[in-house]
C-alpha cells in the first residue's frame, strides 16, 4: 500500500466536508504502529461525524482499508484508524486542550490543501522553530505581571495598608 495515496484519500474526505486546519505529519520514526498522523477540526458534533463518515467511505471507495471509528457516538473527538494513517477528527476546544500537534508534529508533511500550498495549521520549518523558542522564553515575574494590573512601575515597591482594627465590644 501507498501511504501517499491512503493520506491523500484522508484528506480527500476531510476537505470535502469542509474540515477546518488540516494537518498531516510523518509519524514513522515515533510509533512502528503507524506511519501518519492526520488531524483536522469540525465546528460540531454533527460536522465530526460528517467528516469521519465522509473519510471512511472516500479511503473504502479507493480499495483502500479502514481497520475501524472510536468516538463517532460522542462526536467531540472521532478517531479513524485506516491502519499506515491515523485521522483525529476534533472540535476546535478539544483540539486545543490535547495538542496533539506537540506530541507527533514534529515532521509535518507538505501536501496541497484546498488548493493553497502550505496549511495553515502547519507553519513552515522556520516559523514553527521560531514557535518553539518563543515558547521557551521564561515567564514574566509576578511582580511584573503584578505591577501592570495595578498600572504602576515595577521597580516600585508599594506600602501595605494598615490592619483594620476591630471595633471595641461593648458590654
Amino acid at each position: 500500500m501507498d501511504i501517499r495515496k491512503l493520506q491523500r484519500a484522508i484528506v480527500d474526505g476531510l476537505e470535502d466536508v469542509k474540515a477546518q486546519n488540516i494537518a498531516v505529519f510523518n509519524t514513522e520514526h515515533l510509533s512502528p504502529l503507524f506511519e501518519r498522523v492526520i488531524v483536522a477540526s469540525g465546528t460540531s458534533n454533527r460536522q465530526t461525524k460528517a467528516l469521519a463518515s465522509s473519510v471512511r467511505e472516500t479511503v473504502k471507495s479507493r480499495g483502500l482499508p479502514v481497520l475501524s471509528v472510536e468516538g463517532a457516538d460522542n462526536g467531540e473527538w472521532i478517531i479513524v484508524d485506516c491502519g499506515a494513517a491515523v485521522a483525529h477528527i476534533m472540535q476546535p476546544a478539544i483540539r486545543d486542550y490535547y495538542r496533539l500537534e506537540e506530541i507527533w508534529g514534529d515532521k509535518p508533511v507538505r501536501m496541497k490543501l484546498d488548493g493553497g500550498p502550505w496549511p495553515a495549521a502547519m507553519p513552515p520549518p522556520a516559523q514553527k522553530a521560531a514557535t518553539a523558542a518563543r515558547r521557551a522564553a521564561p515567564a514574566p515575574r509576578a511582580s511584573a505581571v503584578n505591577a501592570v494590573a495595578q498600572n504602576r512601575p515595577a521597580g516600585k515597591k508599594v506600602a501595605a495598608k494598615p490592619a483594620r482594627k476591630a471595633p471595641a465590644q461593648t458590654r
